[in-house]
């Protein structure tokens, strides 16, 4: 079994759209400039209301980056 090491970020993604368009937005646009994204978990889901409507979902994640070492 192989042992990574992992450093962990956190990131928000937002979407007027849903919360599960929050988070691709946030790991999309991530993944455009961050290396060897492996996992997330959600922290947080908030929302802005307009109107007694939901107006945008915010979602919070933590964000694993696989630490390149020589194995890899």
């Amino acid at each position: 079994m192989s042992e990574h090491v992992y450093k962990k970020i956190e990131l928000v993604g937002s979407s007027p759209v849903s919360s599960d368009e929050a988070i691709k937005n946030a790991l999309e646009r991530a993944s455009q400039t961050l290396k060897n994204l492996d996992w997330f978990e959600v922290t947080e889901t908030r929302g802005h209301l307009k109107d007694g409507k939901i107006a945008h979902w915010q979602v919070a994640l933590k964000v694993g980056l696989r630490v390149e070492g020589a194995g890899d």
